[in-house]
């Protein structure tokens, strides 16, 4: 009898004796019974890990063979101390099983192994091993952001690596191992800044009302030559209401939503011809009240020196949303300010007391160039989803759905 055939007829079983329930207990594999005690399987399958107290290395793959022709593995797992699963694959025959994701350093594993022999008889047996630290290696880091706290639907979270990672492989060790999850779930992709820098975001903005965790489990892990994942605390962020706030740069108009409504229908003025104000989306940066504001700061040829209120950050450049009290004779009919987004006193208290750290401002129909994905604040969703994915070591290139790893992590809680 040949392996492939015998496996699937256990298999089969399986799953008859999972709908039969109590019925189980009659289902067989060449006379033997299913709920029959396993033999032990020390005898039937060679490790390639360490004997007696020896340590592993943890840049070589696990490997389980089964000795000559004595029977198949019928199924592998590997988890270190914490619960991290090992990545491996099954040779279709069952007769090696590899491990495909690294090990990780100064660790201990165990691995279960499940057999079964010619007569179809199941095996089992237990190891367990610990992997060796190197003696020199550089540790990575990663520190989440924003702080704790609740946040607008288009905070991105952020991850900053205490090392930069260039190598393709590196940075597909550094995502795989970095996890946000969210209730109610939603599928997102990590995106690759620089080379010290991820910036995560979903397809869409985040649900109002939603809880967002962010941690990461490359401590130990092997990133590249001499560089391993240290330490990093987890980060949680809830989200408010969906507020968006468009303003249309040619209607000198800004209409303010909240969770899909009309809340607010405010006149303003943008910037004037050479000071357009930049089209897109724009991430809420700060709510900081009053601030002086200087032709110097933006290289303007006409002076000016004012101290502003309300003023609601939206790129670091110095672009804001705010009281603008000398323009309210052009607000609602033409753009006179130097890029920022003016309003009378009364309506910039209203936004400034609606608004909120990663709520939305998106600019439309200006004359303006559109504000860059990085650098200059959280342009992260002027780039379209397929190019945003294009920036993950892991999604670029791959189909547009879920990830049969992540389905997990992406089911809500209680399900």
């Amino acid at each position: 009898m040949s392996h492939i055939p015998r496996i699937r007829k256990v298999i089969g079983c399986g799953l008859l004796a999972g709908a039969l329930g109590a019925a189980a207990a009659a289902c067989t594999s060449d006379g033997h019974s299913l709920s029959a005690k396993p033999f032990d399987a020390t005898d039937q399958i060679s490790f390639n890990g360490p004997k007696g107290s020896g340590e592993a290395d943890p840049d070589k793959p696990l490997e389980i063979t089964v000795k000559g022709s004595d029977g198949s593995l019928t199924d592998v797992t590997a988890t270190d101390a914490a619960g991290r699963q090992v990545a491996g694959k099954l040779s279709a025959d069952g007769t090696r099983w590899h491990s495909t994701s690294p090990l990780a350093a100064g660790t201990h594993y165990t691995v279960r192994v499940s057999t079964q022999n010619d007569e179809g008889a199941p095996g089992r047996k237990v190891l367990g091993f610990d992997t060796s630290t190197p003696t020199t290696k550089k540790r990575l880091d990663v520190t989440f952001g924003p702080e704790a706290g609740t946040y607008g639907v288009g905070q991105p979270v952020t991850a900053t690596l205490s090392v930069p990672v260039q190598d393709p492989k590196a940075r597909a060790a550094v995502e795989r191992s970095l996890r946000v999850e969210s209730v109610p779930s939603v599928a997102g992709s990590w995106h690759w800044v620089d080379d010290k820098t991820l910036h995560y975001r979903p397809k869409d903005y985040w649900p109002a009302h939603a809880t967002v965790t962010a941690r990461s489990e490359l401590e130990g892990v092997k990133v590249a030559e001499r560089l391993w994942g240290g330490k990093a605390k987890s980060l949680t962020i809830t989200t408010g209401d969906r507020v968006i706030a468009v303003t249309d740069a040619a209607a000198h108009h800004m209409t303010v939503y909240r969770n899909g409504e009309v809340i607010k229908e405010i006149p303003v003025t943008t910037g004037m011809p050479g000071y357009e104000t930049r089209n897109g989306v724009k991430v809420v940066l700060a709510r900081e009240g009053t601030v002086r504001m200087t032709s110097a700061s933006i290289g303007a040829a006409d002076f000016y020196d004012l101290m502003v209120h309300y003023a609601v950050r939206v790129t670091n450049s110095g672009e804001y949303v705010h009281a603008a009290p000398w323009s309210v004779g052009s607000q609602g009919n033409a753009n006179v300010s130097h890029g920022c987004t003016g309003m009378s006193m009364s309506n910039a208290q209203w936004f400034y007391d609606t608004i909120r750290v990663g709520d939305l401002v998106q600019v439309v129909n200006s004359n303006g160039e559109t504000m860059a994905p990085f650098g200059n604040g959280f342009g992260d969703w002027n780039l379209d989803w397929k190019n945003w994915r294009a920036g993950s070591a892991l999604l670029n290139g791959t189909p547009d759905t879920v990830r049969p790893e992540d389905r997990a992590r992406l089911r809500p809680q209680g399900v």
